[in-house]
């Protein structure tokens, strides 16, 4: 009788995801993220239960460390703007160096505690010492289902369907920009505004499947020593976001301004080896395309982000990134936070990096006891 070989169990050595592989599916992801976030939101009456817990004449403050940070603050802006609700935004470390002065110069006492992770040693300690305060209501916003942010809050809000396995913050950013703009919608009732976010994931997933191939394409071909990125009004926080994703996924320098201060000294850098993105806003869009236009005159490369481009724009813009969504300015901040996760990534993958693991980053700025230096990096 012949023996039969013995088969040896074959070991099965799970797939190294490529470079980039998991910020690109995340970033690609958002439209759908967004679908989700409006399903969680009506699902749980999340915002309802905020709206009869929470003020909107009374003042807010939102805390947060890097892109949280500025998501505070492009959501007060928009809060502000929109609904005239009286909102801030400071990062955690200057509500710890100076708690009070703080607290009293603002009178808040809705405060908002943003960390992606909910690991974030300054909102943590932030928490901590709001605590103290016991007139203060505070709300931990995190993606973490069980993290140490949420016992240190009155209450919490988790968007654990948004999170990100990548370093980065992208469509948890954008997820929770739209669930603050909801629930500001709560507090007033704008039907209008509501209609526009409705449509926003069937209209954004269009934008992208058009659109990201060409951002991603003339991120990876040209090469610039500078990025500067520019916005006025609430676009000065995307152009602040925008600016942190570049240098996060791409080790890349840039530089943020006021759109009308580039004029004013900055733009002595302008010349063929900078990128300058310009984040257009109704508002100010007459002057904004001048300014592109000078900007275009000195060499610079320009990239345009604009609801819908003029002739001009369209001269003087190297990459031109057209909204062309319909409904009021408000529904589009989250689609203009994009082609900055894109364009960070294809620089990154230009450079050699993986924009999944940025060099010296890592998910949350966890502080030793006596607040030295970090053994985690990035506070989201």
């Amino acid at each position: 009788m012949t023996k039969q070989p013995i088969e040896k169990a074959s070991k099965t050595r799970p797939r190294t995801a490529k470079p980039g592989e998991h910020t690109l599916k995340e970033i690609l992801s958002q439209p759908r993220i967004w679908s989700d976030t409006d399903a969680k939101l009506r699902e749980t009456k999340l915002l309802e239960r905020y709206a009869d817990l929470f003020s909107p004449r009374s003042p807010w403050l939102f805390v947060g460390c890097g892109s949280s940070y500025y998501l505070s603050r492009l959501i007060a802006a928009l809060w502000t703007k929109h609904f005239y609700i009286p909102a801030t935004g400071v990062p955690a470390s200057e509500l710890l160096f100076a708690p009070e002065e703080t607290l009293r110069r603002l009178g808040a006492e809705q405060i908002v505690l943003m960390s992606r992770s909910g690991e974030t040693t300054e909102v943590l300690r932030a928490a901590e010492l709001l605590q103290k305060h016991k007139t203060v209501q505070t709300l931990g916003v995190t993606c973490n289902p069980q993290s140490p942010l949420e016992p240190l809050c009155t209450h919490s809000f988790k968007l654990t369907w948004a999170d990100e396995k990548s370093t980065v913050m992208t469509r948890s950013f954008t997820a929770i920009l739209l669930a603050f703009q909801r629930l500001g919608l709560q507090f007033i009732g704008d039907d209008q505004f509501s209609a526009a976010l409705d449509q926003l994931p069937q209209r954004g997933q269009a934008w992208l499947d058009f659109h990201a191939k060409k951002i991603r394409d003339f991120a990876a071909k040209k090469k610039f020593a500078d990025c500067v990125f520019l916005g006025q009004g609430a676009h000065y926080w995307l152009a602040q976001e925008a600016g942190l994703k570049v240098t996060e996924m791409s080790s890349s320098y840039a530089q943020v301004y006021h759109s009308m201060e580039f004029r004013h000294g900055p733009r002595s850098i302008a010349g063929p080896n900078t990128l300058i993105t310009l984040f257009v806003s109704d508002a100010a869009q007459e002057e904004e395309t001048l300014l592109a236009e000078e900007l275009k005159q000195l060499g610079a490369g320009v990239c345009v982000i604009v609801n819908r481009a003029t002739p001009r724009l369209r001269k003087n813009s190297d990459l031109l990134i057209e909204l062309a969504l319909e409904g009021p300015e408000f529904a589009r901040y989250a689609v203009s936070a994009i082609p900055a996760h894109l364009m960070g990534t294809a620089i990154g993958l230009r450079k050699g990096l993986n924009p999944d693991a940025p060099k010296n980053l890592t998910r949350a700025v966890v502080l030793g006891s006596n607040g030295s230096s970090p053994s985690k990096r990035r506070g989201a």
